[in-house]
């Protein structure tokens, strides 16, 4: 067995981003970054005014209230092409551009009107209540890297600078295969001895969240010929993920089959509590990643191993995969394999605290956790209080 940050290591050595794709503006979010953007104009490409008001010159103000005579306006998406004049004073709207000649702002509650008199309370300020040209940033800026995920407001960042259309990494193509004579398919008539497929469609959704377009090839049955066929169905799959038949029992013939097909292991244990049972290997030029047939164990090292391919697939930075927080509760010494343990973590108080359900098939302890708690191999008895590493559960 290797330890879960030599398995990672592995992942991320062999995995490398696909090949890029341009998309449209309105296609890009959620995509990932394959080329950076740059800005290709300044933004506000003009000096704005911050607030609905009255565009003066700062020289004119005087202490106390200030008479200007009003020679027109500023709206958004109308600006004035005339100047302010010393003496003068022009309505202006949140947004529209500064009048030359104008460099300060009055907010609309410091003025009273007068016919065509303007009275003015304010300090005399340049630069009070405008966005200068350039202050979000300036043409020939980049905006966003490669490898960035892009969100809702990098999108908007984008357009806002000019851009039409993105580069980004073709998303992986992820083929899911169940193994099992006992899994029958949701909706399907179970007998006593059958459980239903439930991690199928919670990997693909997995999948999807994290980037990838899942395929399902169904569920391979406990014989080698079968086993075969369904391996034989890749077709152009970056990526293949095989839930359960990885044990040592007369009954799984997965990794058996995957060897004789050619198939070659990177590794084939990992040493954690739960998910040992999980390997990577690569068949042909697909990628190969087994994860346990147990909910639990199949669903948190999918959270490790899953996501960090997907991520290495499409070509994104790596991050921390852990952060710190504070035990709620005293925790006991740990084994030799090292555990990762549901939790939930307190946002008012910073501390977390293991759910009094760890069975490792209760999917449903899974659900009510926000975290996990990681427990390094042979770790003694930790206090409330204590420092410790979790990983959050981002659930699609």
């Amino acid at each position: 067995m290797i330890t879960l940050d030599t398995a990672i290591d592995i992942l991320r050595a062999r995995l490398t981003a696909l090949g890029a794709e341009t998309v449209p503006l309105s296609s890009g979010a959620g995509r990932t970054l394959a080329e950076g953007v740059s800005a290709r104009r300044t933004q506000p490409p003009f000096h704005a005014s911050a607030m609905d008001g009255y565009a003066v010159r700062a020289s004119d103000l005087l202490r106390g209230e200030t008479r200007l005579t009003l020679s027109g306006e500023s709206a958004a998406g109308h600006a004035s092409e005339q100047p302010l004049r010393a003496g003068e004073t022009m309505r202006i709207s949140t947004g529209a551009p500064v009048p030359a000649g104008a460099d300060q702002v009055v907010i609309q509650e410091n003025t009273r009107c007068e016919g065509s008199d303007i009275w003015l309370t304010d300090e005399s300020k340049p630069g009070k209540n405008i966005r200068m040209a350039g202050t979000d940033f300036d043409a020939g800026t980049e905006l966003l890297r490669a490898g960035d995920r892009i969100t809702p407001a990098a999108l908007s960042l984008a357009a806002s600078s000019g851009a039409t259309e993105f580069s980004v990494t073709r998303r992986p193509r992820v083929a899911i295969l169940s193994t099992g004579d006992e899994l029958v398919e949701p909706g399907d008539a179970t007998r006593p001895d059958q459980i239903i497929n439930s991690l199928a469609p919670a990997i693909a959704a997995m999948v999807n969240a994290w980037g990838g377009v899942p395929s399902y090839l169904g569920i391979a049955r406990d014989d080698p010929a079968d086993v075969r066929d369904k391996l034989g169905q890749l077709g152009s799959a970056d990526l293949l993920v095989t839930i359960g038949g990885a044990s040592v029992g007369d009954h799984d013939h997965l990794r058996a089959v995957f060897g004789e097909m050619g198939g070659q292991l990177a590794f084939e244990k990992i040493a954690v509590k739960p998910g040992k049972p999980t390997w990577f290997g690569q068949l042909d030029d697909t990628h190969t990643l087994g994860l346990p047939g147990n909910p639990v164990s199949a669903m948190v090292m999918a959270r490790l191993c899953l996501k960090t391919a997907l991520t290495c697939l499409l070509g994104g930075r790596d991050t921390p995969l852990f952060r710190p927080a504070r035990l709620g509760v005293d925790l006991p010494a740990n084994g030799a394999r090292e555990t990762f343990v549901r939790a939930r973590l307190d946002a008012a108080s910073g501390r977390v605290a293991p759910l009094s359900n760890q069975d490792s098939s209760a999917a449903s302890a899974l659900v009510a956790s926000n975290c996990l708690i990681r427990r390094p191999a042979n770790a003694p008895a930790a206090g409330c209080g204590d420092r410790t590493q979790i990983l959050m559960l981002d659930h699609p």
